[in-house]
């Protein structure tokens, strides 16, 4: 007899699952027979498809363990939903670089149950060589709730690690079984998040092409404006090819990854000799400035090559992708830390 969790699981899971990609899913689930495939009709309503699976399941004598397995292939192949927040790993021992696969699963799940009891753990290598984790966790001896998981990937030997759907009760157990299962000394908030895990991943590990500074910059490849006027003078095309330049310099050439904020916050005094009672407060004025886009990195590009942006961009701007970062506190001694990211999905 399957519990209450599998059957809501299964059925909040086909809800979320696109109509179209549910064959494909299923098919890479690789738990279902050629016969029990050709059984579903996928034309039907989607209540229905879920009580077809659930009866399969039954019949199968499948747990929770499957229908995890099941989101599991889904949320890898489509990763980019709900937000994500990087973290990075500091202080490497000696011996970081060699930790790999089995290692790092053995020691992880030993560590992390035993700071945590209970908890049900799924750890998975995609093709493109970064470990999945999902993790279910139990409350004051209560079972792990599955409808509630968090997920965690890491590329092994890189320092970097993205969770999403984290609380901050689950944290410490988190990152301390991260930092002994990497052999590292600490983690920290890398300030970097967004609800494209492509695009926050691509950032922090360079997978996007840079362009580097050129006192004589050649013109980019695919990039050069052509101008059909003929009095449009030489020098301002080239001060055009200079500005695309710069642009691309700051954020990078060809496809940039689909980041989709950055927050500044900013604290300073104030400053006016008139207004004493200003001027004299303790505490700094503080405002909040948050950029959004669909592609953040490309609408700044766009408006330094365009000229309505100035160039060379400015360090604020620049930072972003420098520091691979999009969360930075500005006061008056120039760009700082920025405040602990909060990593509880809301």
């Amino acid at each position: 007899m399957m519990d209450n969790t599998m059957k809501q699981l299964l059925r909040r899971l086909i809800r979320r699952i696109p109509a179209q990609a549910l064959p494909s899913t299923l098919a890479k689930w690789g738990r279902l027979t050629a016969a029990q495939r050709e059984s579903i009709d996928f034309t039907q309503p989607k209540w229905t498809l879920a009580e077809k699976l659930l009866d399969i399941c039954e019949e199968n004598g499948w747990t929770v363990k499957h229908v995890t397995e099941l989101e599991m292939t889904y949320i890898i192949d489509n990763p980019n939903h709900g937000m994500w927040y990087a973290l990075q790993l500091m202080d490497p021992e000696d011996d970081a670089q060699s930790v790999e696969l089995t290692q790092f699963k053995e020691q992880f799940k030993s560590h992390l149950t035993e700071l945590m009891k209970p908890v049900s753990l799924k750890i998975k290598k995609h093709t493109d060589e970064a470990v999945w984790i999902r993790i279910a966790w139990g409350e004051n001896f209560s079972r792990p709730n599955h409808l509630k998981p968090t997920y965690v990937v890491h590329h092994l030997q890189t320092p970097y690690v993205f969770v999403t759907s984290l609380t901050s009760k689950q944290k410490p157990p988190l990152f301390q079984a991260l930092v002994l299962s990497t052999r590292h000394q600490n983690v920290k908030d890398a300030n970097l998040s967004g609800r494209n895990l492509t695009a926050i991943r691509a950032m922090l590990m360079r997978q996007y092409q840079q362009v580097f500074p050129s006192n004589h910059p050649s013109p980019l490849p695919g990039k050069s404006q052509k101008y059909s006027n003929p009095n449009i003078e030489n020098e301002q095309a080239e001060l055009a090819e200079k500005r695309l330049h710069l642009a691309c310099e700051a954020f990078g050439g060809g496809t940039l990854p689909q980041l989709q904020s950055a927050t500044y916050n900013l604290e300073t005094k104030f400053k006016d000799p008139t207004n004493k009672t200003m001027t004299e407060r303790e505490e700094p004025l503080r405002c909040l400035v948050r950029f959004t886009s669909t592609n953040l990195l490309e609408s700044f590009r766009q408006c330094a090559s365009s000229g309505i942006a100035s160039t060379p961009v400015t360090p604020l701007l620049s930072s972003i992708v420098l520091k691979g970062r999009n969360h930075f506190v500005i006061t008056d001694n120039g760009p700082g830390q920025a405040s602990q990211t909060k990593l509880q999905q809301n």
